[in-house]
């Protein structure tokens, strides 16, 4: 979607050249943006009533976005198995849920809340003006970690902290 309206764009900036002497420059995204938005990774939901599984749900009203992930997590190991995204937004928050949930597939639930709305934006080359979706993406991890956790505290019947939790939290 984002590749045709660049080349919309170029197509009529070319054809209209001649007659406007105004130029349009498009802003392009990465082609990481575009590989994620169009063909986004794990998008779909869980059962937010399974004890494995944690929901985050964040938004930016400045902007709209809306992200939803979930984590289904192996309770003997701690360890994410699977990751699920629902987002409601631009191309750049599209491809930051989907790049976010991606990569916490397979690690712990300590590692996890240790990436940073950097590294993400670092891997999309997302301009500054989109800098906000990879924070989301950074938030959305940390709370699906943290319903995940309360979850788990609630059933056990323990208060104390879980070690991810204070992980996130240093």
């Amino acid at each position: 979607m984002l590749r045709l309206a660049s080349k919309r764009v170029l197509e009529i900036a070319a054809r209209d050249g001649a007659t406007r002497p105004a130029q349009v420059l498009p802003r392009l995204y990465h082609e990481r943006v575009i590989e994620h938005y169009d063909k986004p990774l794990n998008v779909g939901s869980f059962d937010k009533n399974d004890p494995a599984v944690g929901t985050g749900l964040v938004g930016a009203p400045a902007c709209g976005d809306v992200m939803k992930l979930q984590i289904k997590v192996d309770e003997e190991t701690g360890k994410i198995v699977d990751a699920r995204f629902k987002t409601f937004g631009c191309g750049s928050a599209i491809a930051s849920s989907s790049v976010a949930s991606e990569w916490v597939k397979g690690k712990q639930l300590e590692e996890v809340v240790t990436i940073k709305n950097t590294e993400i934006a670092k891997y999309l080359s997302l301009p500054p003006v989109k800098l906000h979706c990879s924070m989301l993406a950074e938030d959305a991890i940390k709370a699906a970690v943290k319903d995940y956790e309360a979850k788990r505290t609630k059933s056990n019947g323990s208060s104390t902290a879980e070690p991810a939790e204070k992980a996130a939290e240093a």
